[in-house]
């Protein structure tokens, strides 16, 4: 199966896992639209929406750019609007854009606390809602959430309950949609890896270098992404994937390659919140 194409629209993307899903779809000649605030490089992260592009471009897919805020419901449209003027629909919505931020609960100022929900959990649902007429004509319709399935152990919610709302919001919007859409054939699925993955966002908020040392690449979650995403839609939807769970149901079962740095052992990895 092949993603050459189709158009992905996805929030975010200028780096990390989104931007390594969307490679991975160029490779195939996929279309990728994103929507992200990038426009300008940060000083301490790498990567703009436009240099993402470039890459998109260069792995052998089309890209178009767009700067704007998926908190923004003018911008959602606007995205929206012009992947189909662009490339006539949308085949796929990955909502990868998401806050992190792991304060406890007195800790958590509280405009860091809406940015959550607004980003990872109305982002998630408006984006993809805006998305279902034109996944109503796609051949092979998905939505893809960037989130973790629902582990209501105390370990977990109690650990960052403010960031553990806005991501387990991203699923169950997800899974919502899931059902809301079934008879139309548009899958809605979550995905989530069993390790942490080597992103700015581990090294800035979970741990530094020793923290990606012990994670794995993105490219472990892109290639996941790519088989989710052309697995029939009607055959797969409503359920919370987990990454490597993906890879090995895809005849993947020796990970070391994606170590992010060679030769580390699978039981040296850190393992992701959520799952345990």
């Amino acid at each position: 199966m092949t993603l050459a194409g189709k158009t992905i629209l996805m929030s975010g993307g200028s780096r990390g896992i989104g931007l390594a899903i969307a490679l991975r779809a160029a490779r195939d000649g996929a279309n990728v639209v994103l929507l992200a605030k990038t426009d300008t490089p940060h000083p301490k992260l790498e990567g703009t929406v436009h240099t993402a592009a470039e890459q998109i471009r260069a792995a052998g897919g089309r890209a178009l750019p767009i700067v704007g805020d998926v908190r923004n419901d003018d911008d959602i449209a606007e995205a929206v609007l012009t992947a189909q003027g662009e490339f006539g629909g949308i085949d796929i919505v990955v909502n990868n854009a998401s806050v992190i931020d792991l304060s406890g609960s007195l800790e958590l100022a509280g405009k860091k606390y809406d940015l959550m929900q607004d980003v990872n959990v109305r982002g998630t649902f408006m984006l993809s809602r805006a998305a279902v007429p034109m996944l109503r004509d796609a051949e092979n319709p998905h939505i893809l959430s960037l989130s973790p399935p629902l582990n209501l152990s105390p370990r977990w919610l109690g650990a960052h309950t403010g960031y553990t709302l806005a991501k387990y919001g991203m699923t169950m919007a997800t899974l919502g949609l899931a059902a809301e859409f079934a008879d139309a054939g548009i899958a809605a699925n979550t995905l989530w890896p069993r390790t942490t993955i080597a992103t700015a966002a581990v090294r800035f908020a979970l741990g530094g270098e020793r923290m990606m040392r012990a994670s794995r690449t993105p490219e472990v979650y892109a290639d996941a992404a790519h088989a989710v995403l052309t697995t029939p839609s009607r055959e797969r939807t409503g359920q919370t994937l987990i990454v490597e769970d993906v890879l090995e149901a895809a005849g993947v079962t020796d990970l070391s390659g994606y170590a992010a740095v060679p030769g580390t052992p699978d039981d040296a990895l850190f393992p992701d919140i959520f799952l345990d």
